[in-house]
This record gives structure tokens, sequence and C-alpha cells, in this order.
């Protein structure tokens, strides 16, 4: 086996490949990458560890079929330190060589014949423009429990109905909605999934080289069922769904509120992180909305304090509110729009934040992230 290619196309191919990887390998096989040349003069590259797979395609000048298995991060540390000319890759028995320049590399192959199939796709559903579906992704992700003893609360729900993708998180303290538009294959399409939060998070964001993202999820039952395969511009993955237990999330979701208030959300974001030095961990800032301003304090007593004050539009009953810093943070982090909206009911019960001014009041905003407040002491 042999082959030739551009060295940024090989290393870009093969840091995304190995993005998948193991720390810890079960079993060694699973540390390495395997390199395909095929018939058809193309290149494949691919790693998988039985919970996500990960199959970059390119097209090569030339080639000579064969397969072996590397050292998947530390063909991925060579080809980032390589000069900027073609490299040459040949097996050379139990050795593989890798050539650019006057850089020259020996590696030792893996049994190839231990290393796993990697799963079939499951059967194509629709797409989505990748930017749209890597920002959502993100707005939602940011909600996803870390806690792995509770693994129902660390993925991403998708819900999937005719045109319309509804992707939400929660970890207990916020809750994150996001509703997109898309192209399914079949108009009546409809599935729910319970993907891995800090997976899709990575592959959404990793396949933005493509116009569009392909999305491949069994309507219910049949071929890859408990599986969710995402492709794009010759780069395809898939991942091990969750079991699809979440909670009851939109019943958590207010309709009806008793003040808002709309805010600079650059300024807001700069006066919380400001107000935040002197908040320990799981101290909150607190927030007095009255009139034309809001008060930020955290801090009391023998502690350090910080107060700041920021104009408001608000609307409504004045509330006094604490949340917790760092889940303000990103929620502001999360809503992509120059003006913050807060919408409360009463000061114990969740708030919730949206980007901007809805044109209609009467319209569902596409993002809600949605707050728990911390009960202040009184």
């Amino acid at each position: 086996m042999m082959f030739r290619v551009d060295r940024d196309v090989l290393a870009e191919a093969v840091a995304w490949t190995a993005r998948s990887l193991p720390a810890r390998p079960s079993v060694p096989v699973l540390a390495g990458m395997r390199l395909e040349v095929t018939e058809e003069q193309q290149l494949k590259l691919s790693g998988f560890d039985y919970e996500v797979s990960a199959e970059v395609t390119l097209e090569l000048q030339t080639g000579d079929p064969g397969l072996v298995l590397v050292s998947g991060r530390l063909l991925a540390e060579i080809t980032r330190a390589l000069p900027s000319q073609p490299v040459d890759f040949v097996v050379e028995g139990a050795k593989a060589v890798v050539t650019c320049g006057s850089a020259r590399f020996t590696l030792l192959t893996m049994p190839a014949e231990d290393y796993p199939s990697l799963p079939a796709m499951p059967p194509a559903a629709g797409r989505v423009g990748s930017d749209i579906f890597s920002s959502a992704v993100a707005q939602v992700a940011v909600a996803a429990g870390k806690d792995d003893t509770l693994p129902m609360l660390t993925g991403v729900r998708m819900e999937i109905e005719g045109d319309t993708v509804t992707l939400a998180a929660t970890d207990r303290y916020r809750l994150a909605v996001r509703e997109l538009k898309w192209q399914p294959d079949q108009p009546d399409f409809s599935a729910i999934a319970m993907i891995p939060g800090r997976t899709l998070a990575d592959t959404a964001k990793s396949l933005t080289t493509g116009a569009e993202v392909e999305i491949a999820l069994s309507s219910s039952g049949g071929t890859g069922e408990g599986m969710i395969g995402f492709s794009s511009a010759g780069r395809r993955t898939t991942t091990r769904l969750l079991d699809p237990e979440f909670p009851k999330y939109r019943s958590l979701l207010p309709t009806e509120f008793s003040a808002h208030a709309d805010l600079a959300t650059s300024a807001f974001v700069e006066a919380v992180k400001r107000v935040a030095l002197v908040a320990e961990r799981n101290t909150p800032v607190r927030l007095a909305f009255h009139g034309g301003e809001v008060v930020l304090e955290a801090g009391s007593g023998d502690e350090a304090q910080a107060v700041e004050v920021l104009p408001v539009d608000f609307d409504g009953d004045e509330i006094n509110i604490a949340f917790n810093h760092q889940f303000l943070l990103e929620g502001l982090g999360a809503i992509d729009s120059d003006v913050a909206r807060l919408q409360f009911t009463t000061s114990t019960k969740p708030a919730i934040l949206t980007g901007g001014k809805p044109v209609d009041e009467g319209l569902t905003p596409d993002y809600r992230y949605l707050i728990m407040p911390i009960r202040l002491s009184s």
C-alpha cells in the first residue's frame, strides 16, 4: 500500500478522525487509525471505539490499494508537524514510512484484522445547513449535564416532526430549547433521539466545512436503530444513542409572565463578569429590576462586595431575583443577539432568557434558555 497526498489535506483529515479516538482505549487496537486506499484511488481514514465512529474520504492522485492500522494520535502529531510539501506514505512489511520533504518517520503497524468494522450508517433522513446546525447545537449543548451518573441529563434530545427539528437539554438547573427548520427526505418524517451532548457538540462544530449536514436516523426499528449518523463534505460519523428517557420539559416553560427586561447583551455580560469577581463558586449574583435600571450585586456581610447599575428597558412588576452567575453567563453567550430579554413570573420561579425583542410579542422565539433562580435568604 502507498499513496501521495497534499500535507494540509492529510493533516486536516487525520486530525478530524483522531478526535474520536479514545484517550484510554479498552484494548490497544482501538488507539489505531485505519487507513485504506481503495481501487477507486480514494483514501479512507477511520476510527471507532464502539461508541463513536469517524471516517473521512480523500481523493488521491496516486496510490496503490491496501490497508494499514497505525497509532492515530501519533500520526496526528506527525502530520501536524510536517513541512508544507506533498506527503508519501508507504507500507513496508510491519512498518509504515511517512516521508515529506527531508523529514522521514517510521511507524509500527498494528494488526488491522483485530480492528472492529465501522457500523453502517442509518438510513438518510434529511439535511440542514451546517452553520445553522452548528449554532443551534452549541446553543442547546451548553445546558447539558456533565454528571455521567445521570446519563439521561448528559444528552441533547432531538425531536423531529416534519420539517421542524427541536433540540433540548437540561442539567436540572437550566434548560435550553432550540427549534430550527430542515429538509426531510420524507415530509411526514418523525423521530426522537437522545444524543450524547459532548459528542453532538463536537460533531456539529467539526462539520461546517460543507454547506449542508446530512442526518441519518431510523424513524422506528429497521437499520441503524439505536444510532445516529452525520455526514458532510466527505466526512461521516456515527454515535450510539442514549436511553430516550427525558424530563417532560415543555411543561417547565412558562407561557405567561409578570415582567420582562431588555438589556444590551454585551454590557450585561461585562457587568455580570465584574460583579461575579467577588462571588464564590456557588454564591449568586443578585438582580434588582425597577424603573429603568437593574442593580447587580454580589457578596454580603463581611465578604467582599460588588455593585453595578445598568440601564434597562423594563416592563412589569418590580422584581428581585438571583442566579448562578456562570449559568447566567453561559445563557447570555448562547443567545447570539445584541439584545437580551429576561422574562419573569416571580422571584422563586424560573426565568426565560431569549435573544432580541420579538417582532410580534405573541410569537415564541426559536431559542429559549430557562434558568432556575437561587432562593434569597430573607
